[in-house]
């Protein structure tokens, strides 16, 4: 099984556990899309923080373009809302840990395409329409290259997971 779909299985649960709560959020209602931000911030900006504390930038040089927390904060101001406190986050360690992380973060940028067209007109949107500077064929990639053996591939879930328990804990307080 290649990596990606390793990663795709086992984390399946936990991704179908968010959408289920992201998916109940009316994103055409300004209130409900600062909640839906709110909670993205509160796990993006801490697992975005891991990966700079992690050295991303070495394993993924364009990680710096990557990163989207400077367009939710952006979002959250235009629509006057705060950025919600940050909850600790454990270290990445290695580059299993990092690439399991970024699979979340990759994923949910290609899922923040489809919710834009569910954005109302005149809402900012600059977090939900950023683009990545390696598109996610070359990103799966780099996973498969460096995610080639069972335990790396087991780190990666692990951390992965830990992501997706990031986002669902924050959606649960927002």
């Amino acid at each position: 099984m290649s990596a990606r779909f390793f990663l795709k299985e086992q984390t399946a649960e936990a991704h179908e556990r968010l959408d289920a709560h992201f998916g109940n959020y009316d994103l055409s209602n300004p209130g409900e899309y600062a909640a839906f931000l709110t909670a993205h911030a509160a796990a993006l900006l801490t697992v975005e923080q891991a990966l700079d504390d992690a050295d991303a930038a070495s394993l993924v040089p364009e990680w710096p373009q990557m990163r989207r927390s400077p367009y939710i904060r952006a979002d959250l101001e235009k629509l006057g809302a705060d950025v919600p406190p940050l909850p600790a986050f454990p270290a990445l360690r290695g580059d299993a840990d990092i690439l399991g992380a970024l699979y979340v973060l990759e994923g949910s940028r290609l899922g923040g395409k489809l919710l834009r067209q569910s954005v109302g007109e005149r809402l900012p949107a600059a977090y939900l329409q950023h683009l990545a500077p390696t598109p996610w064929p070359e990103f799966v990639a780099l996973i498969e290259r460096k995610l080639y053996s069972p335990v790396e591939r087991e780190q990666a879930a692990v951390a992965a997971n830990r992501v997706f328990a990031a986002f669902l804990d924050a959606a649960m307080v927002a």
